[in-house]
């Protein structure tokens, strides 16, 4: 985040990209090669065009603001033009990579397992990636961007699901999540939610130090008691919420008319709540926090593999992950990204102890990702139905 114009451009991208310029009659050089496997030393020609699947404001061309581009550079290196497609929610993203219409895509930890799961992206040779190299070690090789020490992508951003309070309401500062959950009713119909399944973490984050003897060793890895007590907690909070929200323009209007006093936000959301003069601050609270690391991967069936290694290489390197990042208002990959950036210290950018208090966004499935091998946990199709039964 460069300024407190983020509102205005993030307003912008509200708008769905559409369709960058496409190379008529560009093809797989070869006659259509397989996506180069993990044992691949070399990458081919590149094919002259790359399909992109990814959130709005990841893939900017210019068209939503002249100031913001980062793919009219990559075109002019590489010769492979981009067409961009974005989407709203991380079930929207699982759902349109089966088409296999998209060569890459840039997916939050709530889908990337489901991806690899389904066989719908394909190993990563990292080795093929320069960029990958000045990565923070601390975003590589995770639970959700690998498997058993294989990689599927290259991280992009990462940032903390934050606490957000109105401090003219909220006395005293609030240090803990207890102000959402156990405390809400103090502030009921002024709270506010991530509306999202995997809000679910929140509670387990919460109860993990709140109600040890459940012994949750991670908020994506819970035994259906586990699970039972974070729904039951959810479901106490309920009638305290005002609104759950998705849309970040809503939360800002929330909580700049006082409709919202509490709940969970992004940083970004701040930075542009102080641009506007609001009385709110953030925190990471004592218990940790929920958070992101999105990755870019590659489609197991990708038609231009090496354009798509090619993307994943541009977007890591440290001017444009600095550009893109920045934008989309999270902490960039690597710290030399932030020779390109004048805010990596409000985003903790390479705060390796600030991080790890983060649990980032990870795919909840049966196996369970906390290494338990005695029990099954509960997966994210059972979230999804609790969720629904949370919201009523």
């Amino acid at each position: 985040m460069m300024s407190t114009s983020r509102g205005r451009r993030l307003a912008a991208t509200a708008v769905a990209i559409g369709s960058i310029a496409i190379l008529a009659g560009c093809g797989t050089s070869g006659g259509g090669s397989a996506a180069p496997s993990e044992q691949a030393d070399e990458l081919g020609e590149l094919e002259g065009s790359v399909s992109i699947l990814a959130w709005p404001g990841y893939v900017e061309d210019g068209s939503n603001d002249p100031a913001v581009d980062w793919v009219t550079g990559f075109e002019e290196e590489t010769g492979c033009e981009v067409v961009s497609k974005t989407y709203g929610t991380s079930d929207e993203a699982v759902s349109l990579m089966k088409t296999g219409d998209y060569d890459v895509i840039a997916a939050s930890g709530d889908a990337t397992l489901r991806l690899i799961a389904a066989g719908d992206v394909a190993p990563v040779n990292t080795d093929l990636i320069p960029s990958y190299a000045g990565v923070y070690d601390f975003l590589k090789e995770k639970e959700w961007n690998s498997v058993d020490g294989q990689s599927y992508g290259v991280p992009h951003g990462y940032g903390a699901n934050l606490l957000l309070y109105n401090t003219d309401v909220v006395t005293p500062a609030p240090t803990s999540w207890d102000v959402v959950f156990d405390g809400a009713s103090d502030y009921s119909g002024s709270i506010t939610a991530y509306d999202s399944p995997i809000y679910i973490a929140d509670a387990a984050v919460y109860l993990m130090a709140h109600q040890p003897d459940l012994g949750i060793e991670n908020p994506y890895a819970l035994d259906e008691d586990q699970f039972a007590a974070a729904v039951d907690l959810l479901k106490a909070q309920r009638p305290h919420v005002g609104e759950y929200w998705s849309d970040y323009l809503k939360e800002i209007q929330a909580f700049e008319t006082g409709d919202s006093v509490a709940g969970t936000t992004w940083q970004v959301i701040q930075n542009v709540l102080a641009g506007g003069g609001a009385t709110t601050e953030v925190v990471l609270p004592e218990e940790g926090a929920t958070g992101w690391s999105d990755t870019w991967m590659i489609a197991s069936e990708a038609k231009s593999p090496n354009c798509a290694y090619a993307w994943l290489d541009w977007i890591a390197s440290p001017e444009v992950n600095a550009q893109a990042t920045a934008y989309f208002g999270e902490a960039p990959s690597s710290q030399a990204a932030c020779d390109y950036r004048d805010d990596c210290e409000a985003y903790h950018a390479g705060d390796e102890e600030y991080a790890s208090k983060i649990w980032y966004w990870t795919t909840p499935i049966a196996d369970c990702v906390d290494g338990r091998t005695d029990v099954e946990c509960v997966d994210y199709a059972a979230w999804t139905q609790a969720w629904a039964e949370i919201k009523g």
